[in-house]
């Protein structure tokens, strides 16, 4: 797999076809994102500082302060760039986004990114203001000369199968092979950067760039939910995907891991049988969120905590580490909502499974966005510790931010 840093000494042409630089401010954690955008801007390249001319931002709600503080800075010295964020944050949060960016792409980029990017060559090719014409474009939210917020309707779903998965000549990424999600978890931010509704790329397309990797590693918002509407599994789908990467030579296949994750009503004996017979991996990585049905139900997670102990049983009959996302600190979660968690933490690590503990981080768009997390009880936060150093559970499942205040 080719690295970041490697694309960031081998840049493509620094110039657009019309003339204006074009740049991705390259972060570690950024280049998911980026994978998928510069196949549509090939003769963009990585700056690990801002330049001048047009600068792309991606970033998370926990990279937010570091990325306003720089474009800020760089403002003062470069006066000829035009700064464009994308990525969860700014699709969650425009309005505070554009208190430092001239523009935002909402949610997907693969379509506007481009048409953005060209208007802004032609105009300044043309000698017109810079923001002519961005009310035409699709999804995206800008300021005018006054002042005022625009936000423009959003565009189609993209059809995955239209866009490659990275280029083969920059940015190699695990392969994409789904988008969106039809379950309405107040915490993520999943549906309303990619809408309800799932969408797959076609397995020959998956196989084509699947042929670039010894290690073949997977996006999906539920890889177990491949080819189905993410609600009822569909274990031929998943089956045919499987089948047909099998057929590379020499590939290993780790499907369901990280920087996937799958439902635990998803995890049947049937798909776990496909995950033994073609896949590498002896780990499966499970999202829970929590160990009590009173906030399962609460945060709209449409699964039980039988069905997380009962995944984590089918694993463990076949040999598989089941490696469980558990979040702490949901809003009215009580004392008793927390020692169920950890009763299930307990349980799973003790059954031969490891642990993921993060505490609530509320992230714009979600229903949760304003909200303010519960702290985690002392006895909890001790115990948790105590695994911890035991080696099963990783993570951190504190408020970091106020305990260091």
């Amino acid at each position: 797999m080719k690295s970041g840093d490697e694309n960031t000494k081998n840049a493509p042409e620094k110039f657009s076809k019309t003339g204006l630089p074009i740049h991705f401010r390259y972060f570690r954690k950024n280049t998911y994102s980026y994978a998928a955008l510069v196949p549509v801007l090939p003769n963009a390249a990585f700056s690990k500082k801002p330049e001048n001319g047009i600068m792309l931002y991606s970033f998370f709600t926990n990279q937010k302060d570091d990325v306003f503080e720089e474009v800020d800075d760089a403002r003062a010295e470069l006066t000829n760039s035009f700064f464009i964020a994308g990525g969860p944050h700014p699709s969650g949060a425009p309005a505070e986004t554009l208190e430092h960016f001239d523009a935002v792409v909402i949610g997907e980029g693969e379509e506007t990114l481009p048409k953005l990017v060209f208007r802004i060559s032609e105009n300044e090719k043309n000698g017109v203001d810079r923001k002519t014409g961005f009310e035409e474009i699709a999804g995206i939210a800008f300021k005018n000369n006054s002042g005022d917020t625009f936000i423009t309707p959003a565009g189609p779903a993209v059809e995955l199968d239209k866009f490659p998965c990275f280029s083969p000549d920059s940015l190699w990424r695990p392969l994409e092979i789904s988008r969106g999600c039809p379950h309405r978890c107040k915490f993520c931010q999943t549906p309303q950067l990619f809408g309800h509704k799932m969408r797959h790329r076609s397995v020959s397309e998956i196989v084509k760039y699947a042929a670039y990797y010894d290690d073949l590693r997977f996006i999906s918002s539920n890889a177990l939910a491949y080819g189905g509407n993410g609600v009822t599994p569909k274990s031929e789908k998943v089956k045919e995907l499987l089948s047909g990467l099998s057929k590379l030579d020499g590939k290993r296949i780790y499907f369901g891991t990280f920087p996937s994750e799958v439902r635990p009503e998803f995890v049947t004996e049937e798909m776990i049988d496909l995950v033994g017979k073609y896949c590498a991996n002896d780990s499966l990585s499970i999202g829970a969120q929590s160990g009590s049905d009173a906030v399962l139900t609460e945060i709209g997670r449409g699964h039980s905590a039988a069905d997380v102990l009962n995944a984590a049983e089918i694993c463990r009959r076949a040999d598989i580490i089941p490696i469980v996302d558990f979040i702490i600190g949901f809003p009215n979660e009580t004392l008793t909502d927390q020692e169920q968690t950890l009763e299930m933490i307990d349980w799973i690590c003790r059954h031969g499974g490891e642990v993921r503990a993060h505490y609530l981080t509320p992230l714009p768009s979600t229903p949760y966005e304003n909200i303010v997390p519960a702290k985690v009880h002392p006895e909890i936060s001790k115990k948790l510790g105590k695994l911890a150093l035991g080696g099963k559970l990783k993570g951190n499942w504190e408020d970091m931010k106020n305990k260091s205040a």
